[in-house]
């Protein structure tokens, strides 16, 4: 990785003479914080490269001196810096009272319970955190969940967990064009047949930070149908 750290130094400071003192010294100071966070990206790209990292998988195979190291660069920055497919999401900050419909029988009415969520910008607003806390059914129902845009992928993600199961359920999938709808697509272990079943979230987001979150998934059939519905009032 050394070859794109000497590109990005070279790029951040073309003018070492300014300095007065060696080169490198110079181009790192100027560099300061940038290079490095640079240097730690690069180390942790390093060592999974080709695996992990969607900005190197496509140079697999291909020797270093192939690569533009500015290019390089300029996708790595890229793809670590928040932006546009982040900024949609900021309505959903804040603290909210949320309605909770659960539909055991599709055929039946749902149930209804009340809950609490926070939710924050984590890890330099790259990524939302949402502490929910309520009752379903009676039960006591917490759940935490983590939804950003993957700026490589150009997809948005979602992670979530609740005490209703002991897995964590990993959604992708796009904004519509106005940027308030989303529909989000995962693959989970249905606990009735034990076998792999979709399920979707389905979300959508009023301009002034109210939003409702859609899980549909299959029963014992292969239609999908809403199981749950949570719509999210902020209070603060």
């Amino acid at each position: 990785m050394s070859f794109i750290m000497d590109e990005f130094i070279r790029v951040r400071n073309p003018y070492p003479a300014l300095f007065g003192i060696s080169s490198k010294e110079s181009q790192m100071k100027f560099a300061g914080k940038t290079v490095h966070k640079f240097a730690v990206l690069a180390a942790v790209a390093g060592t999974v490269l080709g695996l992990a990292s969607p900005v190197f998988a496509g140079n697999a195979g291909k020797s270093a001196a192939s690569v533009n190291g500015a290019a390089a660069v300029k996708a790595i920055e890229s793809a670590m810096t928040p932006g546009e497919g982040q900024k949609r999401l900021e309505p959903m900050i804040g603290t909210f009272d949320v309605k909770i419909r659960t539909w055991v029988d599709p055929s039946k009415p749902p149930v209804e319970s009340q809950a609490t969520s926070v939710s924050a910008w984590v890890l330099g607003n790259r990524y939302i955190q949402s502490m929910l806390s309520g009752y379903v059914l009676d039960e006591p129902f917490n759940g935490i969940g983590y939804i950003g845009y993957d700026n490589a992928s150009k997809t948005y993600q979602t992670a979530w967990m609740d005490t209703g199961s002991t897995g964590i359920t990993w959604y992708t999938g796009r904004m519509g064009a106005s940027g308030k709808s989303a529909i989000m697509k995962a693959v989970v272990t249905n606990p009735l047949t034990a076998k792999p079943t979709p399920v979707e979230l389905r979300l959508s987001i009023a301009e002034n930070g109210n939003h409702m979150t859609e899980i549909w998934g299959q029963g014992h059939g292969t239609k999908l149908f809403k199981m749950m519905e949570l719509r999210y009032t902020k209070t603060k």
